[in-house]
Parts: C-alpha cells; structure tokens; sequence
C-alpha cells in the first residue's frame, strides 16, 4: 500500500514538473558570443543566430547622408569605448540606406577600434519578446546594438509598449551595455491618417495618439534621411563604379544611370545599387562573349 503510494506521487511530482517547463518555456541558449560579431534574434527559442556572413557595404560607399553619417558614427563609437550615448531613430525617404548606415557603422567602429561591439538583429514580429532578450544582454559582457529594420506600428498594435519599456529600461533602467537603433519611413512609427482619425473621434484629441506618438521620444537622435538630388544620385553611382573598377565612360554612366531613375519613379541609394547591379550584370557579359 505504501509503495503504491509512493509511486502515485512520484508519478504526480513528474506530471506537475513537466507542466510547470511547458509554462516556463524553453531555457535561454547559451550564446557563442565570438562566433561572429552581428547576431539575429530567435524569440521561439530565447536564441542568437550567428550571422557569419553580414549582409553590409562599405561606409565609404553610402553616399549623400554625410550629416547623419557623421553622427550616427560619433555616437556609436561614444558607445563602444564606454561612454553615454543615445537610442537612434533613423527615419525618412525610402531607399536612402538607413539600415546600411547601421550595418556599415558597426563594422568601421568595430574594425577601426578593434572593439568587441555586437549587432543583434530584431525582426518587427518579434518587438513583444525584447525583454527576455534585454535579460540575456544585460548578462553579456559585450556592448550591444540591438537593431530593428523597417520599425512602425498599426493602429491595434500593442508591441509598442515592450519597445517603451526597453527604451526607458522600467525600474531597473536599461542595461547600460545595451543600445537600440531603429529604422523606419515615420517619424512617429504610426501611420499620419491614424494619428489624424483618432485625433479626429476622440473626447480629448490632444490625447489620442500622445501614448504612441510618445514612443519616439524615446530615442535621444532622430536622424532624418531626405529624397537625393540629382547630384547626390551620381556621386553614388560614381562612387560604385571607382570601387568595383567598372569599365565604363563617365557620360556614358550618367546617362543610363539617370534612365534607369526615371524608370523607377525616382532617386535613392537602392536605386543606384540596382543599377550598378544591372550594370556589372551586362558588363560581365561582354567580357565573356568578346
């Protein structure tokens, strides 16, 4: 009677162990942090994806955003030898290397200093999970850049509060070995018709988005990105061109490279880089069949 009791409890103790693990989740991945220097982030898992090779360009050839550039780099690199520095919003037009910027100035800070400095990626899907993320860095012994691309959200979304708590770091503050970089086309992360339609129904209109509009305000650099002159658009192309020795006349280059604007609607670094894709493309294949 006592052994079969005995078993009934131990059967019951197991029961209730693998209960309380499914509640708890998977433990943290213990993070090979010299693996690689840029890591993405896997919630499902409470993991960081090495990444060994980088998708990035060199800093010297993001051309057009010298300003941003020069202080997206000074305060990146404050951060890497120690010193305050700020969260970063980079917003504006589309296409003009917001994200590239990021990637490039972690690499020159990285390799100029011979720092240790991290990039971990964080998809926008995954913004809710940021805070067990903050409580594997803030174990870290590296400095962190935790970077999310594209950054915004809609009307019902409610991530937007992890953000908040990342940001402003709650009761414990922020993990001082961690920054937070973001991309995104708004400077307020939400979409103008929403800020406007819920100003518009709202009993106090000066409240309505102040919640979510407030988020911003979170990041100490707001780095505008501005539609490319035309001027600007050519100093990418020629800078492209220079740094993989393409074999092309200069008035030549400029006007196809201006064609293949107008064709696409407009001017942006992406644009510049898929035409030097297109070009490289067709140069190499003269070169085959001379």
């Amino acid at each position: 009677m006592v052994q079969e009791l005995d078993d009934r409890l131990l059967v019951e103790l197991r029961r209730l162990a693998d209960a309380l693990e499914r509640i708890a989740g998977p433990p943290p991945v213990v993070t090979d942090w010299k693996s690689s220097d840029c890591f993405v982030w896997l919630p499902a898992s409470l993991h960081l994806q090495p990444v060994p090779k980088p998708n990035r360009v060199a800093l010297s050839l993001i051309r057009g955003v010298d300003h941003v550039r020069d202080i997206l780099h000074e305060n990146t690199l404050r951060f890497a030898e120690g010193f305050p520095a700020n969260n970063v919003l980079l917003w504006g037009a589309r296409g003009m290397g917001k994200s590239s910027l990021v990637k490039a100035v972690h690499e020159d800070v990285r390799s100029s200093t011979g720092s240790s400095l991290k990039l971990v990626e964080v998809h926008r899907e995954d913004i809710a999970s940021l805070p067990a993320l903050l409580d594997i860095l803030k174990a870290s012994a590296f400095r962190v850049i935790v970077f999310c691309d594209d950054l915004s959200f809609d009307h019902d979304d409610t991530a937007y509060k992890s953000l908040k708590a990342a940001l402003d770091g709650g009761i414990e503050g922020r993990p001082e070995n961690v920054l937070f970089y973001a991309t995104s086309n708004r400077r307020h992360l939400l979409p103008r018709h929403m800020m406007e339609n819920e100003q518009s129904t709202a009993i106090n209109p000066s409240e309505a988005v102040e919640e979510k509009v407030s988020l911003s305000d979170r990041f100490g650099l707001w780095l505008g990105f501005h539609k490319c002159s035309q001027e600007d658009y050519l100093a990418m192309i020629d800078g492209y061109v220079s740094h993989f020795a393409l074999p092309i006349g200069a008035d030549a280059l400029h006007h196809e490279a201006l064609e293949w604007a107008t064709t696409r609607g407009g001017r942006s670094g992406r644009v510049a880089w898929q035409y030097i894709q297109d070009l490289a493309g067709r140069l190499r294949v003269q070169l085959e069949h001379r």
